[in-house]
């Protein structure tokens, strides 16, 4: 049976942040899995390693201290936000597991509007291409004294916490936004990348449309794969 999948619509970042908390403390074995797709009013999130550094200049956009991985992100009108609550004992998979199946279903949405998305080794997220998003040729590493992002654009952000077996937190996946805001700070604690969306990137679709086709390549990559063996993840 498909994990259930819940359209919040546009949501206060805070409040949903809570809900997941809450939904996470109260869960049984048998709780079902659940995806939240959201949208959220302007707001800068930071993770549970994020230096106050890499936040340069907010001006009227509010810090929300969170307790998932990495450093400081934004959100806005116009991102796809997906939030995956899934017990991984259950689904029968491991953490960095869970992290892969996540940036697998992102590249698949991307190839569904012909975005060839790329993965950087040690920077969780989804990249393209400002050359050519649409070529597809493999990323070439870059040497010692060459920077890993040069010529690329983050198009999609990734942070998960794990509580008691069980996911929260998750993905953003930038369709048609103003991008400024990301100015403001170091996106994921890279100083001086830049971030994209698919509107900039020539892709005409809609922010519906996006939360449709992800929502669909999470239920695929993030189904369990049968009977689990017990797992040992850290709270």
């Amino acid at each position: 049976m498909p994990i259930s999948t819940k359209s919040l619509g546009r949501c206060d970042c805070a409040d949903t942040v809570a809900a997941m908390q809450q939904f996470t403390a109260a869960r049984e074995e048998h709780t079902p899995d659940e995806i939240w797709l959201c949208e959220h009013a302007p707001v800068f999130t930071q993770g549970l390693a994020g230096l106050a550094s890499h936040v340069l200049g907010p001006g009227n956009i509010p810090v929300l201290p969170t307790n998932r991985g990495g450093q400081v992100t934004y959100h806005g009108p116009g991102q796809v936000v997906a939030y995956p609550l899934i017990n991984l004992q259950r689904a029968g998979y491991y953490v960095k597991e869970y992290v892969y199946k996540l940036e697998q279903a992102l590249l698949s949405t991307l190839a569904e509007w012909g975005v060839t998305g790329h993965r950087v080794a040690g920077a969780p997220g989804i990249y393209v291409q400002l050359a050519d998003p649409f070529a597809h040729a493999a990323l070439t590493g870059p040497s010692p004294s060459q920077d890993p992002f040069r010529g690329l654009g983050k198009i999609a952000a990734l942070g998960i916490k794990v509580s008691r077996h069980c996911t929260y937190h998750g993905v953003a996946l930038n369709v048609a936004m103003d991008l400024e805001p990301f100015a403001r700070i170091n996106p994921c604690g890279h100083a001086g990348l830049q971030t994209v969306d698919l509107s900039t990137i020539g892709v005409q679709t809609t922010w519906q449309e996006v939360a449709d086709v992800l929502a669909r390549k999470l239920q695929i990559y993030l189904a369990p794969r049968g009977p689990a063996s017990p797992l040992h993840l850290n709270d």
